[in-house]
Formats: structure tokens, sequence, C-alpha cells
């Protein structure tokens, strides 16, 4: 029955997927009709194939229920049915998983595989409709019904369909490179034309769903018509390769193999009609027509579209000019974002965010009264000037969200490089725009709030330029309406971007950006701030952020300001945060724990949930003493206590300076001692003890750097006090510069300082005259409890500092 020289098992791909191979001849098809249909039939669910009537499929069964199958029926001599899957990759099949028609197979042989699976050969029998599935253990068993074969109802003229079937078959097989022997000669030896048929359907190299439908259709000469399209569809692929492969050869090298792949690619846009070159330019010019660039951009643009359409696009130029005309029509040109005119809402916004800043809020305002009256108005260039912590970056979104535009933010620390700022010519390799316009690119307006976050960290001349000095064309307002970036290389406006710049210091900012920004200090918040702050938006924010609800946490303000005092040391509110989120993060376990607990928690509870406290707050001495002074020193992080000692001893005059100070602090040094040996007798000492006295002054922690000029009047009261032996109050502190004249200068930082000061419990301040008008500025919830001494000459100091005028035994 079986003519088994044209079996060929050898190209196995796995569960389900196999080569086909015919094996009847005509007598054969007598025992291919199942005239018994049982009700009930076990089904094998096959991957990535369909299995036809009068096919022998061999395949490889992998999963325990199809090998079980398999091996009964074997044994048992029983009738399966083969049904494709509707996807390869389901594993354990239901009835939406599978087409309803399949085909009735015999097994013929079964062998067991060295890797654990089971080969088997099945035969093809009649086609039936699966209706549904019964169980699926110990396998699959489906409840069938015939479907009706044509097997035996050809039609008249079905011989010549035949042979118009095996011609085109036959002729895409010469076409077909690596094609073995094996199937042309089964397809000359088949002599029945239902079978040639289900034959040359089974080898199709189409989808599964494509071959399902083959399956189910009833008429032979509707079946042999599909099939005879697909194989012509086949057959005209098939000579277009062998057309382009000629083509293509006459221009390349054998060297060149992988230059071949792109003419190919070519050569097959060709035939399909159109260049994809040509396509991609029209669509550029598309999209630039709606871009509401000015006359002059929009001559470059077509002008570099020009250069675009006469380059291949095989040519490495080609992807860098696309590259740059998308870049120009993502920038928005006079694309503006509608600003929010609503005053009063605007006010809401930024109050809801952050507490305080007063300062920036009016400023903000300001601009937006000014915009609604005018219509038209550059956008302001602030910089935020403070300490970590205080909330200048995301005032930043605040102000975006107040006045109704996009936020961006670029992060400037550590920039070193000019190109990130201008961009890169685009005759480099690797050419990019800078990140000014790649962040307005991004955004997709030409108004957005863009905030440059710590500015004072951007790197001074080097190699690669100079990044601040590239920044100044940015943030001038008489420039940047025509920002020149190297990658464009066409002006760009961003007089409509509202700037923002935050920095910790300016000491550290070009002097010339610092000229055109509007700068607004960021100060520190004191106890009761920060209390609010933590109550109205850090402890709702980590609430949020950690899944709980209100009801399930409550602090105190008192406790607020335990944990203000005793676990954080800044300016600003990170820290404190950080602090609330790890209370949080604690109630979070006892609320999933689903422990008892009380909804506030007490101070009681700090020590178990946060540890020991962690903040060493510098406090005022508990008494007066000799040598000892108060002085007040800024850093970028804030304002802090600074304590200068001295100490005298028998020598030659010499004055010796410990503590890690830096140049400017040890020549305030020297200028306070200077002051102190030429005018001893007008500060009440004897000349000839000043110049026999050797002076040691030291400040307190010494791993630390300090520098700067505002310690002079620390220093000299503290000089002095030895000097004289006279006591210095411990609840007065002191900051100025001092001059060999006496004078003293005002300094910077009055506020951090002052704050600074709160936090030791100081009580008196001494200040330059010319810092009065700093103090004028402060709002008064920031002076209370405070007394302020101001002072012209350093002769003033001494009776606001000493506790006493008596001398010191």
């Amino acid at each position: 029955m079986l003519n088994k020289d044209l079996i060929d098992i050898t190209h196995i791909m796995g569960d389900g997927e196999a080569e086909i191979i015919p094996l009847l001849t005509e007598e054969d098809t007598k025992d291919l009709t199942v005239t018994d249909m049982p009700e009930q039939m076990p089904i094998l669910p096959l991957r990535g194939n369909v299995f036809f009537p009068g096919v022998v499929l061999p395949i490889t069964a992998g999963r325990e229920k199809s090998v079980r199958l398999i091996k009964t029926a074997y044994k048992n001599k029983d009738i399966i049915g083969v049904v494709a899957q509707c996807a390869a990759v389901t594993d354990d099949p239901d009835y939406e998983d599978l087409y309803t028609y399949g085909t009735m197979a015999r097994v013929l042989k079964t062998l067991n595989m060295p890797d654990g699976t089971t080969m088997v050969i099945l035969q093809g029998l009649d086609r039936f409709y699966l209706e549904s599935i019964a169980t699926k253990e110990p396998y699959w068993i489906g409840k069938v019904r015939p479907a009706g074969d044509n097997a035996k109802n050809m039609p008249a003229d079905s011989d010549i369909v035949a042979e118009a079937l095996r011609d085109s078959y036959l002729r895409l097989l010469k076409l077909t490179p690596g094609v073995p022997s094996d199937p042309s000669f089964a397809i000359r030896n088949i002599e029945n034309p239902y079978f040639l048929l289900n034959y040359i359907a089974a080898h199709l190299d189409i989808e599964v769903s494509d071959k399902q439908k083959l399956l189910e259709i009833d008429d032979f000469t509707q079946r042999a018509n599909r099939v005879l399209e697909e194989l012509s569809k086949e057959t005209n692929l098939q000579e277009l390769k062998i057309k382009i492969q000629k083509k293509v050869s006459k221009d390349i090298d054998k060297q060149q193999r992988d230059y071949l792949l792109t003419q190919q690619l070519k050569t097959i846009q060709e035939e399909l009609g159109g260049s994809p070159a040509e396509q991609e330019v029209e669509e550029l010019r598309k999209k630039a027509e709606q871009k509401k660039w000015s006359k002059e951009v929009g001559e470059t643009f077509e002008k570099e579209l020009s250069r675009l359409s006469s380059m291949h696009s095989s040519s490495p130029d080609y992807s860098v000019q696309l590259n740059y005309l998308n870049f120009m029509l993502e920038l928005p040109w006079n694309e503006f974002t509608d600003s929010n005119f609503d005053l009063d809402k605007a006010q809401k916004t930024l109050d809801t965010d952050h507490y305080g800043l007063e300062k920036v809020k009016q400023r903000i305002l300001e601009y937006l009264a000014v915009l609604k009256l005018k219509g038209d108005m550059k956008s302001p260039v602030l910089c935020l000037v403070g300490p970590p912590g205080v909330g200048k970056t995301s005032l930043g979104r605040s102000i975006a969200s107040a006045t109704g535009r996009k936020y961006v933010r670029v992060a400037l620390g550590g920039l070193n490089d000019e190109s990130e700022i201008r961009g890169h010519r685009r005759t480099y390799i690797g050419a990019m725009p800078g990140r000014i316009l790649k962040s307005i690119s991004k955004c997709g307006s030409s108004n957005p709030v863009f905030v440059l976050d710590e500015i004072d960290k951007v790197a001074g001349m080097s190699a690669h330029g100079d990044p601040a000095s590239a920044m100044l064309e940015v943030l001038d307002p008489e420039q940047n309406t025509s920002f020149h970036d190297n990658y464009l290389d066409i002006d760009y406006d961003l007089s409509n971007v509202m700037f923002i710049a935050t920095a910790n210091s300016l000491s550290n900012v070009h002097p010339a950006l610092i000229d055109r920004m509007e700068v607004i200090e960021v100060s520190g918040y004191i106890e009761q701030e920060k209390v609010q702050i933590a109550k109205r938006h850090l402890l709702p924010k980590q609430i949020k952020e950690h899944g709980l609800k209100k009801s399930d946490i409550s602090i105190s303000d008192k406790l607020f300001s335990t944990i203000i005092n005793n676990y954080t040391r800044e300016s600003g509110v990170r820290q404190l945060d950080k602090v609330i989120a790890k209370l949080i993060r604690h109630r979070a376990v006892e609320i999933v724990k689903e422990q008892e607990f009380k909804k506030s928690i007490k101070e009681s509870d700090l020590k178990s949930i946060l540890g020991l406290p962690t903040a060493q707050h510098d406090r005022q001495l508990s008494q007066d003493h000799v040598g000892v002074v108060c002085g007040l020193a800024w850093t970028q992080v804030g304002g802090e206590i600074l304590f200068v000692e001295a100490a005298s001893a028998k020598g030659e005059g010499k004055l010796n300076l410990t503590g890690n100070l830096g140049d400017v602090m040890k020549e305030s040094a020297t200028l306070a001692y200077e002051y102190i040996k030429t005018n001893a007798e007008a500060l009440g000492i004897e000349s000839e003890k000043a110049s026999k006295q050797d002076l040691y002054i030291h400040v307190p922690e010494g791993a630390t750097p300090k520098d700067g000029p505002s310690a002079g009047v620390t220093m000299f009261t503290a000089m002095l006090s030895v000097l004289k032996g006279i006591k210095v109050k411990s609840n007065v502190a002191m900051t100025g510069e001092i001059t060999l004249r006496g004078t003293v200068l005002p300094v910077g930082g009055i506020k951090e300082k002052i704050l600074a000061a709160k936090r030791a419990s100081i009580s008196e301040i001494i200040l330059s005259e010319a810092n009065r008008k700093d103090i004028e500025e402060i709002q008064s919830e920031y002076l209370e409890g405070l007394t302020f001494h101001y002072v012209e000459n350093m002769g003033e100091i001494p009776p606001l500092a000493f506790a006493t005028q008596q001398n010191h035994e």
C-alpha cells in the first residue's frame, strides 16, 4: 500500500512541524474513506501546520498528552483526529484555540527518540468537523461529525486541472534554489487529482490560517483555483528575485557582499514603484507646509531638502541630512502655549505648591499682569539663589503650572563642554543640537518655563570651550532673540522662553551672567516655617506616595519641631522630608502586619523609629568667656555660627593661626592684630604688652576649610578680649569685614546668618551700619527675639560685646 521510497523524515522541526510527503498510489485511495465515523474521537492538536487528506506527515510529539494519545492509538489501531492550532505557542489548547475543520488520521509508525520525544508517522484520511472538546484527560477527546469530502465526486475536467497544478508546481520547484529532487519525483507519480491537490496545498509556503481556509473548501475546483493563485504568486516572486539578482550582480563585485543587500532592496522598491527617498522627501515637504516659520527659515529648509533629494539613500550623509531636517520640523516655530492670565488662580497655584517665597511669587504675578495688559513681552530671566532643599527647582514646575506653560528642566551641574549649549557643527561625526534647543524641541512649545538647574556648577574655560560664556547668549534678553545653535545653523528666537536659573551661591557664577539675570534670593526657613511646610506639603505628599490614608497617621506641630531640632540640620527641608518618609514607612509596616497602633506619633516613639538624635546644632556658650567670640558665617548650605578662640603668651608679638583657615581669613586676622598694635593706647592696652605677647587664634572644626572676610570683627574682638582680660557676652554674635583704618564693612548672606543665630539662641547681633538695609528687608517674623547693633568703626564694638569693663583677674 505504501511506497516507502518516498518517505522523508529527516526534516523534522518539532512537535507538530515536519515535511509532508505523499505515500499513495491509485489503489491506496480505497482505504482512506472512513465509512463509520464515531461521535467522539481522540484529537491531536498540530502546531504550525495543517494536515490534509491523503498526505503522510512525520512529526515529533513532545507534549505528554500527545505522546499518550499517539501510543494508545497505535496500540489499539484507533483513528484519531488531527486539528491545527490557531496559535502555535499554546501548550494546552482549549476548543477556542483550535480550528474546527480537521483531518482524520491513522498512526502508521512510532519511534522513541533519544531526546525523550516520540516520532510518529500519520496518514491522512477523511475530513471532519470538530463540534466541541468533550474532555482533556488523559488526552484531548472531541465530539465530531463528518465534514463531507469530494474524493469520489470529481468534476469531469479534474485531470486537466491536475495537470495545470502539476506543471505550476514543477515550475516553482525549478525556480526555487536548494530544493531536493524528492518532491519533483513525488509530484510526477501522484495520479489521483484530489490527492495531488492536497499534496501541493500542504507544501505551500503560506500562513497556517490560509492553509486552513484551503482545507475548509469543499469544492475541488474552488480549492484548485485558490492553490493555483498561490502558486502563481510564489512563481512571480521567485522570478522577480532572480531578475533582481541578475540586475544587481552587474554593478557589484564579489567582495561587496554587504552592499548587495542594499542594492537588492533598492531594486525591489523600484519594481514596486517608487523610491523610499522620494517618499521621505515628499513627507517632509508636507510637514513643512504646516510650520509657522519665517520666510528665511522656509528657504533654508527647502535648500536642505533639495540636497537630501539629490543624495542616494545609501550615502552616509543621507541619514545626517535627514536627521537635520527632522530636527528642524520637530522644533516649535512660533508655536506658543496659551498663558494663564487669571492672577488669582496663579497665586493659588503657587501658594498651594510652596510655602513662603513671596518675592518669587510676586515677580511671577507682575510678569503675568504686564503680559495681559501689553499682550507681548519678553519673558524674564530669573535666578533663584539659596541653600539646597528650599524649593528652587520645584518652584520652576509650580511656575509652569501657574502660568499654564510647558515645563523643561536641564541640569547644568558638571557641564564642561561649550557644545552642550551651542551644539556641534554638522560636519562632525555624531553631531547633535545643543541641550537648549533639544529640550525645547521635546516640549514642543516656543514659550515654556525652562529651568537651568545648578548654574553655579557650570565649569569654566577648558579645552572644550567656555560653557559659562556660551550661556550669555541664551540668557541675555537682547541677544536671545537670535540664538545661534551650531547644529541648526539658523537663528532661533528664545525671547519668549521664561528662563529660571537656580544656584546655591553666586560666587562661582560668571559675573556677566549675573548681570543678565534678575537675582532673587531664596533663603532658608526658620523653624516655624519648616513646621508649616512639613504639615501642609511634606506629610501629605509622603502619605500619598506610600499608599496610606490621612487617618493612618498624625504628627503634631510640637513633634515636628522636635524632629526638626533633633534629626535635621539644614536650611531647607530635604532632610526633613526623608525623616517624615521614614516615619510613614514604619507606620506602613504596622498596617500591613495588622499590628495595633495609635494614630498619633508621640515624642517617645522617635527613638525606636528614627534612632538617637543625629543633629548637633551649635548653641551659644553657657557662660561668658575671655577670648571666645561667636561669629556668623555663610556656606552654600546655609548659615552657621562660628566660634573664634584666642589665647596669649609672652613672646615677640607673633600671631599663630590654626583651624584650616583660607588666605582671606588669615589676612583678616593679620589686619585685626596690626590694628590693635597700632591703636593699643586708644583701645586701653599698654603698647609694650601688645608687642610682647604672642597671640594664638583657633577656629574649631579644623577638618573643615574656612575662608572669607566676614570674620574680621570676630577675630578683632577675640584678640582684644584676651589682651585686656575681659569676658565676651555669650549671647552676642557678630559678622563684618575690617580695614586697617578700623572701618567695619558690610558682608553678604545676612538672612542666612540671622537664621543660624536664631537656631543657636543668640539674642544680640553686631553688624556693619551698611548692613542695616539688609535687616530692614527681612520679614519681621525672622527677627523676633533679636537685637541688632550697627557699627561703623571697630572701636564701637567692645562696649557692645564685652560683659564688663573690669579687668579679668
